[in-house]
């Protein structure tokens, strides 16, 4: 398997042996394999990683896997398990995100890599945290997680059933977290001459997600509220709203932003409307987040505008203005856009005659003489 369209090397000459499958562990080595490093991607003989089985086939493998050498391993045997060491000797770092304790069973736990590979960055990926004392050996999937940690009752509005986030949101953190966490863990080798232990757990990557609400309910106990499709800024007009061609949605949460989109809509007079605000809006104020008097009534008065007017004109104009403002597109139609304009990098991911375009490292990189 191999890409293209890739210069960016950090991680040439280092070596990962990965022992990953499904989509967060693979997602981490992916990335590391992208930024240069060679991975060993060791797979069960019988079948291999479970993605090469799913309705996307070997793209859905490929998109997560490519770049790395795939080797079959049979961990059963004495001479599985003898290559898998050996190989884990020579290797800088070590991924494992099967069920916890199967590798230790294997004889290919920290502790037992560490004695043949004294500075191995070792990297555990589970979903409750190998050091959770009572929770570290239960199974996880992503939507489990989701319920778990309180991500499904963020989505959706008060008194509405739990809502799942519509992809594996927590899969994909979960490996940028475990990649980021490599990183500085092989920092810290090369600093200290060390072996590095990692702790990446799908709990640990959600509460990243919802890092600001996560600290408010660590330190005080509160749970947000849920707000539907509303921006958190509570202003009036942080919402998604119906257009001619479909949705719009508004980030309208300054003072200045809501009178150029007041402009826009010709509704400049509601700027200085006592019945909407205590005082008048002023362009020049301290950005702050706007609030009104009667938002319900003053957001029926936009909607009814936003009514008559086209998502993809009020997307452009409003952004001349400087006010926050995106036509709600389905993925494939971002993607047939952003393509179209060079608005996106992509890397090209090929095996065999199996090809995938990828969003790649999700950042750009460019070397500069010194």
């Amino acid at each position: 398997m191999t890409t293209e369209n890739l210069s960016f090397s950090p991680l040439a000459g280092v070596r990962v042996l990965d022992f990953s499958h499904v989509i967060a562990g693979p997602l981490a080595t992916f990335y590391l394999s992208q930024l240069g490093a060679d991975v060993l991607k060791m797979e069960n003989a019988n079948g291999g990683d479970v993605m090469r089985r799913t309705e996307t086939g070997r793209k859905g493998f490929l998109a997560l896997n490519a770049g790395k050498d795939c080797r079959d391993i049979d961990l059963g045997s004495e001479a599985g398990r003898a290559d898998a060491l050996a190989l884990a000797a020579t290797c800088d770092v070590v991924v494992d995100n099967l069920r916890p304790g199967v590798l230790e069973r294997f004889g290919l736990g920290f502790e037992a890599v560490r004695a043949v590979n004294p500075r191995v960055v070792y990297c555990s990926i589970s979903g409750f945290g190998r050091g959770s004392a009572d929770w570290s050996g239960r199974p996880a999937y992503d939507h489990v997680i989701q319920a778990a940690t309180g991500m499904t009752f963020l989505a959706g509005n008060e008194n509405d059933p739990p809502i799942k986030t519509g992809f594996p949101v927590v899969d994909a953190a979960t490996g940028m977290q475990a990649a980021l966490s490599i990183l500085a863990g092989l920092r810290e080798r090369d600093r200290c001459g060390c072996a590095i232990q990692l702790d990446i757990s799908m709990t640990g990557a959600a509460m990243q997600l919802m890092y600001g609400f996560a600290c408010e309910a660590l330190t005080d106990g509160t749970s947000p509220s849920r707000v539907g499709n509303r921006g958190y800024s509570g202003s009036p007009t942080a919402d998604f709203f119906p257009t001619t061609d479909g949705w719009i949605a508004l980030g309208a949460n300054t003072p200045r932003q809501l009178l150029r989109l007041l402009e826009v809509l010709e509704l400049s007079e509601l700027a200085a409307d006592p019945a909407y605000f205590a005082e008048p809006l002023d362009a020049e104020s301290p950005a702050t987040f706007v609030r009104s008097r009667d938002p319900a009534a003053l957001k029926t008065i936009i909607a009814q505008r936003l009514q008559m007017l086209r998502a993809d004109e009020l997307e452009e104009r409003l952004a001349t203005r400087g006010v926050p403002a995106a036509k709600v597109r389905k993925l494939g139609e971002f993607a047939e856009a952003a393509l179209g304009h060079g608005r996106i990098s992509t890397v090209t991911l090929r095996d065999g005659d199996t090809e995938v375009m990828s969003p790649g490292l999700g950042f750009g990189a460019r070397r500069h003489p010194g």
